[in-house]
């Protein structure tokens, strides 16, 4: 049938699909109907491995994208491939039907099926496969954390200026991505404040950080060329250029070592992390590492191991960044990317309505940080199964937070307590920082749960609502007192909020017995307050008050087999789940790098997830793999 299809075709009796049709034609329609949002390494529906090409994809890109789909064509029958069922919902898609049924677009998605079908595998084979260009490169700052660590490491500075510069913004999870790191005015002018208020103390009671090699006052003038070579070097990170030495020098001498240190913490050399070049490699290496692996700057070991040029091979860097992970550094860089990764800031920033949560305050939210903290700490540095940051049977709470959870008191703060054989509580899901950062001040919130679980443990962005929204909820009412799932049904049967919700609310149904800041419900209690009824001229003078049974069936919509009914039950699921192990990955990845994966990072991706899981998820395997890669390494990233 095929052989006759191309016969036909070849002798014109059938019109084929010309080469632009899938880019010119049918491709602006999946657009559309926002098939990318989901389709692509990071969204939902990541699991199929069908990735949308970038927006800035060439023609050439997204023909190859779409000679790619043949792998969901049924050859026999086209009809039945699940690349016309699955759109038009025709079988059961997660994202509901994108492609109307009997539309014009239906026609071109069905026509350029059939073509597909009638492709030989040596037709196929023999359009070569696009290549995928490298990722931009750009240059990045230190952030306001490597800037605290680097001048309390070099000159005693304890203060934490950076709390005075601007606040980072939070891009794909984390602080330090590359396109938000921009240099404003006010930040500039941050960064001269804090210089001047440095210099001046590190010089407070003479030289106690001992910068100068000499005795002061310093009248040897070699003295002053070898303050500057050392101290810049350590704040430049990089041997200075023999300008740069006269320059700073005849600083030094004409007005001081105050105003030398207040001119290196000022100079874009030391503020901004500039691509060195490949005679001085070893120190580029160096930079990369410290600032990952320490979050501070290269101190005088790694520093002479590039001077020494014995951290340029895969061999060297790996033995250097073992060691450097045995440091007490290590331990408080890796804070910072877990901290950013959950959110620490908007669990301790929560507000709770104290009517209904008195116990809540801001000890309670810093003991809940502490306790994922500890979690974490016990995982990485233990060399732990990593999964168990999902799945844990165990905890590590102070007095307060085993009342909350409704556990013994430990002996000690954060010490390692078991739970109960039938608790639902397991891993992060169920501590208080994750329930209470996706809450609302005065009750849970089903979708911000959901949508937390995808976007930071599956790594799957689900797409903004559509403009003019109707995101209010059904109003309580002692006519009908309703829980969050009755009251959010109303995004399950909206048209321009059901192919979002269905993804991200049926997850956090899973959760509701856990209350705004983490203790158990049995119920959802409903409180309905005075109400004055204008037409009715009926006036509710009491607070009525219901409790309500919580339905907690749940599933993660697009994972197979993943019903379940409590944190306990999810953790499960998520541990074993392929998307979820490679999410930690490519969050590791992203905070390394200081910007998103790309199709050009497959390879180092797909490595350091096979290292990962070779390991048996150790983590700090991980940041090996990842800190020795060439994407992490190279000169153009």
């Amino acid at each position: 049938m095929r052989n006759l299809f191309a016969f036909l075709m070849a002798c014109g009796i059938c019109s084929a699909v010309e080469p632009e049709f899938f880019a010119q034609d049918l491709y602006p329609a999946l657009v559309k109907a926002q098939c990318n949002l989901c389709h692509n390494d990071n969204g939902v529906a990541s699991g199929t491995r069908f990735e949308f090409p970038a927006a800035e994809a060439t023609d050439d890109e997204i023909e190859a994208f779409g000679l790619s789909l043949s792998r969901v064509v049924n050859r026999v029958e086209p009809k039945a491939s699940l690349l016309f069922l699955k759109p038009t919902n025709r079988a059961k898609h997660p994202g509901g039907e994108r492609i109307k049924q009997d539309s014009a677009e239906e026609a071109l998605l069905l026509e350029w099926v059939e073509h597909l079908a009638g492709l030989s595998e040596e037709e196929l084979a023999a359009r070569a496969p696009i290549r995928i260009g490298s990722a931009k490169s750009a240059i990045r700052r230190l952030t306001h954390s490597q800037y605290d660590n680097i001048v309390g490491d070099l000159f005693g500075e304890l203060s934490r200026p950076a709390d005075q510069f601007p606040p980072e913004d939070f891009i794909h999870g984390f602080k330090n991505q590359a396109e938000g790191q921009n240099a404003s005015p006010l930040l500039m002018e941050a960064y001269g404040l804090a210089a001047e208020k440095v210099a001046v103390n590190a010089f407070r009671g003479g030289d106690p950080n001992k910068l100068i090699p000499c005795a002061l006052p310093i009248a040897d003038p070699a003295c002053h060329d070898r303050f500057v070579r050392e101290l810049g070097r350590k704040m430049f990170r990089r041997p200075l250029h023999e300008v740069e030495v006269q320059r700073y020098a005849a600083l030094s001498r004409q007005v001081g070592a105050q105003a030398v240190v207040e001119a290196l913490l000022q100079s874009p050399h030391f503020l901004m992390r500039p691509q060195l070049s490949e005679d001085i490699a070893g120190y580029d290496n160096a930079s990369r590492l410290s600032l990952l692996l320490w979050n501070s700057t290269p101190d005088r070991w790694l520093l002479d191991l590039a001077e020494t040029g014995k951290l340029t091979s895969e061999a060297e860097i790996e033995a250097a960044a073992r060691k450097m992970l045995e440091h007490p550094k290590a331990r408080e860089a890796f804070g910072e990317f877990l901290g950013q990764w959950m959110r620490f800031d908007r669990a301790l920033d929560s507000i709770r309505d104290r009517k209904f949560y008195p116990e809540f305050n801001t000890a309670l939210a810093s003991a809940m940080t502490e306790e994922t903290r500890r979690l974490f700490d016990h995982l990485v540095w233990n060399d732990v199964d990593f999964r168990e940051f999902f799945n844990a049977d165990y905890t590590f709470v102070n007095a307060e937070l085993a009342q909350l959870y409704g556990l013994p008191a430990p002996a000690e703060d954060y010490q390692r307590v078991d739970y109960p054989s039938d608790s639902p509580r397991a891993g992060v899901l169920g501590q208080g920082t994750f329930l209470t950062l996706t809450s609302k001040p005065s009750d849970t919130s089903p979708t911000g749960r959901g949508l937390f679980v995808r976007e930071h443990f599956l790594c799957q962005m689900v797409p903004p609502p559509p403009p003019g929204v109707n995101a209010s909820l059904p109003p309580l009412s002692d006519e009908r007192p309703m829980t969050n799932r009755d009251r959010l049904q109303v995004h399950l049967t909206s048209e321009g909020c059901v192919s979002c919700h269905r993804l991200i609310d049926p997850i956090g149904f899973g959760l509701e017995q856990f209350d705004a800041v983490g203790a158990f419900r049995p119920t959802h209690h409903v409180k309905i307050p005075p109400t004055r009824d204008q037409q009715k001229r009926k006036i509710k003078t009491k607070t009525t008050e219901y409790d309500l049974e919580i339905d907690t069936s749940a599933e993660v919509a697009g994972v197979a087999n993943s019903e379940f009914s409590n944190p306990r039950e999810l953790a499960a699921i998520l541990a074993k789940n392929a998307e979820c192990q490679r999410c930690v990955v490519k969050m590791l990845f992203r905070y390394a790098m200081g910007r998103a994966e790309t199709p050009a990072d497959r390879e180092t991706i797909d490595r350091a997830y096979e290292r990962f899981r070779e390991s048996g998820f150790q983590f700090k395997e991980l940041i090996i793999s990842i800190a020795t890669s060439e994407s992490f390494l190279s000169r153009s990233s």
